[in-house]
This record gives C-alpha cells, structure tokens and sequence, in this order.
C-alpha cells in the first residue's frame, strides 16, 4: 500500500488538519498522566509547524457520553505546548463558526488543538455532514493516529472524501513500513509470539501469519483452550469451550504447512487469581482440579527464548500471562528480555501494541526493541490481514 507521505508535499503557507492520537490517561487533576502518544506525533507536528503549515490538530479523548468536561483535551493542549516550546492554541469545540475563524487566522507556524471529537456520536458514525464541516478547516489532511486507523470515523475516512492531498504522518509511516515488511518480506526466520486470554481474539492473526511465519509461540490464557482439545486436564483455567474444535483445527493446520506451533510444557498455577495465592510450577499434564494457570513456567521460557534468539523477525502480540500481577508476571518479563536480546543480535523486533506495548514498558525494555506499535487494535487487524480504513483512504503515490 504505497500512500503519499509527509515527506513528499509541501505544506508551507497552508492550513494543514492532522488527525493525532492523543487519547491519554488523565489524573484526578485533570494532568496528562503519560504523554507516550503525545510525544509520537512530535516529529510530524514539528515538521509542518517548521516548514510553515497552519497546524489544526484533532483527536478523540476516551468515551465520552456528549460533552463530558473530565474528557476535555485541554490539559492535552497544555502538555503539547510544553513539550514543543510554544503556545498550542485550544478551542472548546471542534466544528462551527467559532472553530472556522480560529481557524483561518492561523498563521504560518502556529498550532491549534480542537476539542474532543467524540463529543459528536457523528464522529464514531462517519456522519458526512461532520466529516465536510471538519474537512473545511484545512486545505490538506495528515493522518497520524495509526490508534484509529481500523476505524472507518469522520476524522480518519470521512474527511478524506473532501480535502486532497491526504498523507500519511511519520508515525503511521513507520507503523506501515515496520508491520509491513514483517509480513510481507520478512528476514528469516520469522517468529510469531502469541498470548492473551482467548484463541477467539487471536484465531485471524494465527490462521494469517500461518502462511507467513517459522515458528508461533503461544501463551497466555489460551493454551488452556488448546490443552483442553488435546484430552489435558485444565483444572479451572480458562478456556472457551466453544472453541475446541477450532483450537484442533489450528494445530492440525500448523502441522500441514510445516510450521512449528509451540505450546508451553510448563505452567504457574495458582489456587486462585491473586497476588496471595499458594502458586507452583507443574507439567501440562499436572494441572491440579481446582488450581488455574496463571502464566508459563521457566522450562517454556527456555524454549521460548531459544526461538526468539535464533529469529531474525519477531512479531509479539499479548502476554504470557497474568503480568499486572508481580507473582504471574515473569513469562512475560522474560519473553520481552529476550526480545531485547534478539534486537542486540540484529533481529527486526516488533511489539503489537496494547498489551504487550504495556508489558514492553513494564519490563522498562521499550527502547531496546526495533518497533514498538502504538494501536492495540489496529496493529491486531494489520496482523490479520485486514484493510485499515483509515490507511485505505489516504492518497496513493
């Protein structure tokens, strides 16, 4: 999917709207509690701002139900000026009269934040009327949020249909060229770490990376899904009964096309999901009836280590296990470790965003890895090898 870049127009002069991802936590004070997703879009914001544009910034905060004030992008607007150096103005609407003016006396070099744009349900629904009133305020678009790009909204799609030229920010730019090449053209051998609880969210990325990739380790809840098809007793791990099948089906098809799907050997288990629970380290085949898996054992983290140092491309999406507790957290702390490694010998890491972004972060081992995705979801669809609407409709090269 060759989309025009940020790079390859020239925006001087002209009112430029940039759809960003600045969906932050805020504290109880209304603070931009982590500015990770803030600080993503500096080199595109800095880019334009440098090069003369008229900036007009839109994002979503949360899930606001109407016009919620403790969902205000204002406090965004606070942090963003900090972090450039200079005044971001900050508009209390994102359409109408008032936006319009605010809008047009813009000029060269300065920047504008609009307010949440989920204060409109037009927003989520794609409404065309609010894409052309939002469109209006630029004479160009730049989409940076790859967060939303699997979503077909106003200001990712919608607008596209009205504003020309509309071109991939930096940031989107490297999502597409790190989780494109690991699909498309990947240095081998590619491996494939999968976790999380169940195999319902993760069955598209594993039925498509089957064609793709060496190697899939998989952890998390959902082995207890797969042991369970295999005759395995789970005790009460757990599982989705309504996906045995499937679960037999997948292992059938890595053994057909010769890939190599490993499944933990060993397991913590716990007598319930809690930091003070009784907790050991038992075989597959040992699960006790009223004991649950809680994440993998040290023998797995072995293997799974062995593979990832002997890769040359690993893509990671989802934990190994339970990691927002200290006592189930280590599978998943190691694996990350040995993704630093494997980087440090010249593999293309990539980490699939929302919870294995969170874990990456956790083990403080995110700027040891080649690419740390910042969509959950969107990088899931990538994965699956779905169409990204937001992508979809920028301006091919």
């Amino acid at each position: 999917m060759a989309k025009l870049t940020l790079n390859e127009i020239s925006l001087s002069d002209k009112r430029v709207l940039m759809r960003v991802d600045f969906n932050v936590p805020l504290d109880k004070s209304q603070n931009v509690e982590d500015d990770t997703r803030i600080r993503e879009s500096l080199p595109s914001i800095k880019k334009i701002l440098g090069d003369g544009g008229k900036l007009i910034l839109c994002s979503h905060l949360g899930r606001p139900k109407g016009k919620t004030p403790e969902l205000s992008l204002k406090p965004v607007a606070t942090k963003l000026s900090q972090l450039l150096g200079k005044e971001v103005k900050f508009i209390s609407d994102c359409i109408g009269d008032e936006v319009t003016n605010a809008a047009m006396s813009l000029n060269n070099g300065e920047c504008l934040l609009l307010e949440n744009l989920r204060y409109y349900k037009e927003e989520e629904k794609n409404d065309t009327e609010f894409a052309k009133k939002l469109a209006s305020l630029g004479e160009a678009f730049v989409n940076d949020a790859f967060g939303t790009a699997h979503r077909a909204h106003a200001s990712t799609e919608g607008v596209t249909h009205f504003l020309s030229p509309c071109v991939a920010g930096f940031l989107i730019e490297k999502e597409l060229k790190y989780l494109g090449e690991a699909t498309a053209n990947p240095k081998r051998p590619f491996v494939a770490i999968l976790g999380g609880a169940k195999i319902s969210g993760k069955i598209d990325v594993l039925e498509n990376l089957m064609s793709k990739v060496d190697c899939i380790l998989v952890g998390g809840a959902m082995i207890f899904t797969f042991y369970k098809a295999q005759g395995l007793n789970v005790g009460k791990s757990l599982v989705e009964d309504d996906k045995l099948e499937l679960a037999k089906s997948i292992l059938a098809k890595a053994k057909e096309k010769n890939v190599k799907l490993l499944l933990p050997t060993d397991v913590i288990i716990a007598d319930k999901m809690d930091e003070n629970a009784n907790a050991k380290t038992v075989s597959i085949s040992k699960i006790e009836n009223d004991w649950l898996g809680l994440d993998i054992g040290d023998e797995t983290i072995k293997t799974f280590s062995k593979e990832i140092l002997s890769a040359k491309t690993i893509v990671w999406n989802g934990p190994m296990g339970v990691f927002e507790m200290e006592k189930f957290a280590k599978g998943t702390m190691e694996i990350a470790k040995a993704l630093a490694s494997a980087t440090k010998n010249g593999a293309v890491t990539i980490i699939g965003g929302g919870d294995s972004a969170s874990a990456i972060a956790k083990a403080g081992l995110e700027k040891e890895v080649t690419h740390v995705s910042t969509g959950g979801g969107a990088s899931l669809e990538f994965l699956e090898g779905k169409i990204l609407p937001g992508i979809a409709a920028l301006t091919e090269k």
